[in-house]
C-alpha cells in the first residue's frame, strides 16, 4: 500500500468508521517487524511530552515513527480534542513521522475501539515504530497491555499517595516504569516506592520491569528509556514472549470484530415485539434471546 500522509489519514478515517480493510499481501511481514510501544499514565504526568521526546530519539536512529494519540472525545463533535497533537508540533513537518489523534468515543480502557486496526494500517505502511499514547488513565484502564509489545507506565512526583499508585491495576501492565519530572521534589521517593513494589514480585523466568527517571521536556534520561526498550525488545524476541503477545493480540482483535458484527446484526433484528412478550409475561427472556439470535441468523430456533 502507499504511505503518503494523506492516504494514511483517509485509511485511518475508514478504520475509525468501522470499515474492515484488506491491506495487501505485505501486511503480515510489516506487522512482524514493526515495534508497538504503549505509553500510559495518569493525566498530567507528561505523556505527550515523553511521546515527542521518544519520537525524536527514534528518528535520530533512522526509524520511521507512527503515533496514535488517544484523546478524550469532544462533547460537541465526538472527535478528538487534539491536545496531544498540539504538543507534538515539532514533528509536524517530518515526513518520517505520522501523528494521528483518535477520539476514545466512550471506549473504556484508555484506547479507542479502532486502535488495533489503526496499528495494522501503520505497520502495513512501513512504520518501524508505532507509539500508542493512551488517554489519561486510572488503575482499571489497562487495555494498552493487550495492544503493545512494550508498555511504559509514566509517573510523576506529587501525583498522590505512592502506596495508592502501587495498587493492583495500571502498574501491573508496565514493562518500564518511568518517573518523569524527576527534577521535582519527591521524585526519588516515587522511585523507592516502585522498587519496594517490585521487590514483592517473583520475576523468575520473567521480565523484571525497569525503573528510570526522566525530565522529558529537557530530553534528560530519554536515551536511557530507549536503551531499556531495546533491552525489552531483545528479551521479547529471545524468550518467545513476543509471539505469545502477538497471538493474544490477534485473538482479541478477531473476537472484537466478531462481537461487533454480532451486535450490529442483533440490533437490526426486531427486538421490540419480543420485549413486549417478555414484559407481558408471555415469553421467557432466555427464550426471547434465542429467538432474537435466530431472527438475526445467528442461531437455530429451539422448535426447529
Amino acid at each position: 500500500m502507499g504511505n503518503s500522509h494523506r492516504e494514511l489519514a483517509r485509511l485511518l478515517t475508514r478504520v475509525e468508521s468501522g470499515e474492515a480493510l484488506s491491506l495487501g499481501g505485505g501486511e503480515s511481514a510489516a506487522r512482524g517487524t514493526a515495534r508497538v510501544i504503549g505509553l500510559t499514565g495518569a493525566p498530567g504526568v507528561g505523556k505527550s511530552t515523553m511521546t515527542s521526546a521518544l519520537v525524536a530519539e527514534f528518528r535520530a536512529a533512522g526509524n520511521r515513527v507512527g503515533v496514535l494519540a488517544i484523546d478524550p472525545s469532544s462533547p460537541f463533535t465526538g472527535g478528538a480534542l487534539l491536545g496531544d497533537r498540539i504538543r507534538m508540533q515539532q514533528h509536524a513537518t517530518d515526513d518520517g513521522v505520522f501523528i494521528r489523534s483518535m477520539a476514545s468515543r466512550g471506549h473504556l480502557g484508555g484506547l479507542a475501539a479502532a486502535t488495533p486496526g489503526a496499528v495494522r494500517v501503520l505497520a502495513a505502511a512501513g512504520y518501524d515504530v508505532i507509539i500508542i499514547e493512551t488517554v489519561g488513565v486510572g488503575q482499571a484502564e489497562v487495555e494498552i497491555a493487550s495492544q503493545a509489545d512494550s508498555v511504559i507506565v509514566l509517573l510523576a512526583p506529587g501525583m498522590g499517595d505512592a502506596v495508592q499508585a502501587a495498587k493492583a491495576g495500571i502498574l501491573e501492565t508496565g514493562d518500564l516504569f518511568v518517573v518523569n519530572k524527576a527534577d521535582k521534589p519527591d521524585a526519588q521517593a516515587v522511585v523507592r516506592d516502585l522498587r519496594g513494589m517490585l521487590a514483592l514480585g517473583n520475576w523468575e523466568n520473567r521480565w523484571k520491569p525497569r525503573i528510570l527517571t526522566t525530565v522529558a521536556q529537557e530530553g534528560d534520561g530519554v536515551p536511557e528509556v530507549i536503551e531499556a526498550l531495546d533491552e525489552h525488545w531483545d528479551w521479547l524476541c529471545s524468550s518467545g514472549e513476543l509471539d505469545r503477545r502477538r497471538l493474544a493480540r490477534a485473538e482479541a482483535e478477531i473476537l472484537a470484530l466478531a462481537t461487533g458484527s454480532v451486535r450490529a446484526r442483533v440490533r437490526a433484528a426486531d427486538v421490540g415485539s419480543l420485549a413486549a412478550k417478555v414484559a407481558a409475561g408471555n415469553l421467557d427472556p432466555a427464550a426471547a434471546a434465542e429467538d432474537l439470535l435466530a431472527s438475526a441468523g445467528l442461531a437455530r430456533r429451539t422448535d426447529e
